[in-house]
């Protein structure tokens, strides 16, 4: 069975690319089960677009044909859209002891940083900046620029999630969270980080029997076993 694995689309962000998250959508080829991998929505009871609404459709309409398993984040815990239908609600899902797939921010060391004092301040500061003029990021974008910090919270969750793949006799482990695609081997635990879709480069990983390849969602719609070849998907920012 073929997947395809995506994470921290955070619909309703002003940075959330919906549009081009719909389009990647429509054209994933069939019998390939989708695996929506937390924070797909940025925060539940807030505003969506006509885009972010499209979005959420396209994911209803996937689940009425094809298998749909959408894990909680901590923006969307407990979220569910309208109509949810056939779309499956897990806190983490398994491909045997192959891959484990889970959100990220359950991990220890995580939690105590997304509640901090520190980070609500940090957060304030980036609203001033963007406020007084400054060039408008995401704010985990913005916070890639302390490195020092950045890193730090970047490897303590993939030492997390590697000591949790040793403990459950995972062979791999994927989350988002901290939305920094990379793919690496960690203490002899394959650890894949799925990155988001509020920068300009989007990432999914593709599993089937063979292998598991993180990739850019541009590069793997060319793939014709994984997508139509309807649109380019640069094409996307063109239909209106």
């Amino acid at each position: 069975m073929r997947h395809l694995v995506t994470s921290d689309i955070h619909l309703g962000n002003h940075f959330s690319r919906g549009r081009q998250f719909t389009t990647m959508l429509q054209r994933l080829n069939s019998s390939i089960t989708l695996v929506l991998a937390g924070d797909i929505v940025d925060a539940p009871g807030g505003l969506l677009s006509k885009d972010d609404l499209a979005a959420l459709d396209a994911i209803r309409k996937r689940a009425s044909n094809e298998q749909v398993i959408w894990i909680e984040g901590n923006h969307d815990k407990g979220y569910r859209p309208e109509e949810s239908g056939n779309i499956q609600f897990v806190d983490s899902y398994a491909l045997d002891k192959r891959l484990y797939i889970v959100h990220g921010d359950k991990f220890v060391g995580i939690k105590m940083f997304r509640n901090s004092l520190f980070l609500k301040i940090f957060k304030l500061f980036h609203n001033l900046r963007i406020l007084f003029g400054a060039n408008p990021v995401h704010v985990a974008d913005y916070a890639k620029k302390f490195h020092v910090l950045y890193d730090f919270l970047r490897r303590k969750m993939m030492n997390c999630a590697v000591e949790y793949g040793h403990e459950k006799n995972f062979k791999a482990v994927a989350c988002g969270h901290v939305h920094f695609a990379e793919d690496t081997i960690h203490k002899g635990i394959r650890y894949i980080n799925l990155g988001s879709w509020t920068e300009a480069t989007n990432y999914c990983l593709l599993v089937n029997e063979e292998k598991m390849e993180l990739i850019t969602i541009e590069d793997a719609m060319q793939d014709s076993e994984w997508f139509t070849t309807e649109l380019s998907y640069n094409e996307v920012e063109m239909v209106k």
